[in-house]
């Protein structure tokens, strides 16, 4: 008997010791936003998910702010299998995988509504995944809200104002095409650098979201917005295709279900991010204005027959798109 229970003690530290050394799976998600951003704090709140839902198993640690790069420096890591996720632009992620650039087409989404009901239907859903054999799995995406005009020295009330003005735009063939449409003159400019070139006059008028137009002091030197929501281009949580081909379907499983959840939970604080940016501009004294979109969707109907003509898998996408309800 005593034997017995010596050997049973015996294989009972052997299972503990076991259980103890047990690794925990740790992916690394690195992205270039601040930590004070809605996409970040949905990640945080992504990174508990991952923990409750494995059991402690899995661990996803977050390095925000450029800390591992810049967002394309990101990818490349991803393509490598470096690191396991990153958030990208789907206007820069475009030049990876050509099916992204159906998102920096002009006016294709009527409203809110529209734009979820695509990211989040079969369209979307095809979308994320057409990355996977150039290693950038697509997991879900996250609210980026709309970009509308901001300007130094008069309010943008319709195209005809856009003529001979200097615009930064993203460094995107179509954002680009565009502001030619409409007959300004598209100036790229990195993010850095746009304060200080909009307060020197080296542009006129520059685009983005009400969050971003806040939160980089944009308001100080141009404080005419007009809300004409030209592009609504998502975010897109990445994952490593070589990384997610080393999980478990149970791992898998825990990471698809809580980049869902962060995507539902970004989709409250974009909203709550916006409200406060826009409180705080007009509080600046910056003047918002709601143009009468009609006239800008006229202007950029060349650019619809363009993508017909020279990107038909784009087309194709766009008019998909046109016809979800």
């Amino acid at each position: 008997m005593r034997k017995l229970w010596i050997g049973l003690i015996f294989i009972l530290i052997l299972l503990t010791a076991c259980s103890s050394e047990k690794e925990v799976r740790s992916i690394k998600l690195a992205h270039s936003l601040s930590p004070s951003h809605p996409v970040h704090l949905a990640m945080e709140y992504m990174a508990k998910q991952v923990d409750s839902l494995s059991e402690g198993q899995m661990r996803l640690d977050i390095y925000p702010s450029e800390q591992l790069g810049s967002e394309r420096e990101c990818m490349e890591l991803l393509q490598l299998g470096s690191i396991g996720m990153t958030k990208v632009s789907a206007s820069p992620l475009s030049q990876f995988v050509n099916e992204y650039k159906v998102f920096s087409v002009p006016y294709i989404f009527r409203d809110r509504d529209h734009f979820f009901s695509v990211l989040e239907g079969k369209i979307g859903k095809e979308i994320l995944l057409s990355g996977t054999e150039k290693g950038l799995r697509g997991l879900c995406y996250y609210d980026a809200g709309s970009r509308s005009f901001y300007s130094t020295e008069k309010m943008i009330q319709t195209p005809q104002d856009i003529k001979g003005m200097n615009i930064r735009v993203m460094e995107d063939a179509m954002a680009m095409e565009m502001i030619r449409q409409m007959g300004g003159s598209p100036t790229p400019i990195s993010w850095g650098e746009l304060y200080t070139s909009l307060q020197q006059g080296i542009v006129d008028a520059a685009e983005n979201n009400f969050p971003s137009y806040y939160l980089s002091h944009h308001f100080e030197v141009a404080k005419y917005y007009s809300l004409d929501a030209h592009t609504s281009i998502p975010d897109v949580l990445l994952m490593s295709s070589h990384v997610w081909k080393k999980l478990s379907s149970k791992e898998k499983e825990v990471i698809q279900i809580a980049a869902n959840k962060s995507a539902q939970r970004e989709k409250i604080l974009w909203q709550e991010a916006r409200q406060e940016a826009r409180t705080k501009v007009k509080e600046a004294g910056v003047e918002i204005y709601h143009p009468d979109k009609s006239l800008f969707q006229k202007k950029v109907e060349p650019l619809y027959e363009q993508i017909k003509q020279n990107r038909p898998e784009i087309y194709a996408y766009l008019k998909r798109i046109r016809g979800v309800k």
